[in-house]
């Protein structure tokens, strides 16, 4: 039994699927099966079986997740414990929404880590709403940056950043039929503030078209394909040079807000507090207002993980 074998249990009895699971780890499906394979023949018992409701723990597995989710923390916190006894960096990882890890979690990474005093190794990644909790608790990421989560057990939110929602169009109207919506990949995500905006649009799943980024859909908004839904203050130069203009929509502008989560303070490593500490200086400010071009998104892996995901079943 390993903690990769643990984590993939982890990871597809919380989030509800193995498909889920292996997005938020970054890797293959067939990964994650192996190690729950691997963990179920060392077990003897099948842990999670599939339902008419879908997903479901075998009573074995509900005895299992809470001591797992224990055991692969305490597997995270002592690879930083290892890692500081070398001297080795000390590892900062945030996950985002896609439109904050295209334009502003690097910038804010890189800026964080030259002021910083220690030596940190920092990564960021692109998840889905439901994805950040279970990567927390996990301490598979450090700093979560996104929605609202305070409602969440052990978990502290505050909001970092004002912004507004807006859709935008081809810089000259066209009447025709009912726009297609262009999306980047939080459209799929059903808490994302993108995809309640449709759902209050009363946007039909079929006219919904879902780009890598914000950056691909605004280009084919501006090539007059659709309506893109955009941040305002991220867009306002594509608008000024007349690339795209905003389209007033029964439910745009809408005002939303950028929130920081973390494990509570109990519980929360030390550079993930720095780094909601720097998030109210006003070079974190000015990075969320203004970040520059769109940095492509990049998966997040977490560390742990890509060294173990060859273990052979039943080691």
């Amino acid at each position: 039994m390993t903690l990769t074998q643990l984590g993939a249990f982890v990871l597809v009895a919380r989030l509800g699927s193995v498909k889920e699971a292996a997005r938020a780890l970054g890797v293959s499906e067939p990964a994650v099966s192996q190690a729950l394979t691997a963990l179920r023949q060392h077990l003897g018992d099948p842990l999670i079986e599939r339902g008419p409701g879908g997903m479901a723990l075998t009573p074995g597995g509900a005895r299992l997740l809470p001591v797992a989710s224990q055991m692969v923390a305490l597997g995270a916190e002592a690879e930083g414990a290892v890692r500081a006894a070398r001297g080795a960096p000390e590892t900062l990882r945030v996950v985002a929404t896609a439109a904050i890890a295209e334009f502003v979690a690097t910038p804010l990474l890189e800026t964080f880590t030259r002021r910083s005093a220690r030596e940190v190794d920092g990564s960021a990644g692109v998840v889905a709403g439901k994805e950040v909790p279970v990567l927390l608790h996990s301490r598979l990421a450090d700093v979560a940056l996104g929605p609202d989560l305070g409602d969440e057990p052990d978990l502290v939110s505050e909001p970092v950043f004002r912004a507004r929602l807006v859709a935008v169009g081809p810089p000259r109207g066209r009447p025709g039929p009912p726009p297609v919506w262009l999306v980047d990949p939080s459209g799929t995500d059903p808490s994302s503030e993108t995809s309640l905006l449709l759902r209050r649009l009363r946007v039909p799943e079929e006219r919904v078209r879902v780009y890598p980024n914000q950056t691909a859909a605004w280009a084919a908004a501006s090539d007059g394909d659709g309506l893109a839904v955009a941040l305002a203050h991220l867009v306002g130069h594509r608008v000024q040079r007349g690339e795209l203009r905003i389209v007033p929509t029964a439910a745009t502008p809408v005002e939303i807000r950028w929130h920081v989560t973390t494990l509570a303070a109990a519980r929360r490593p030390p550079l993930a507090g720095a780094f909601r500490r720097f998030l109210a200086t006003a070079d974190a400010l000015h990075i969320m207002r203004t970040p520059g071009s769109g940095v492509p998104p990049s998966r997040f892996r977490p560390p742990v993980y890509v060294t173990l995901w060859n273990s052979t079943p039943g080691a």
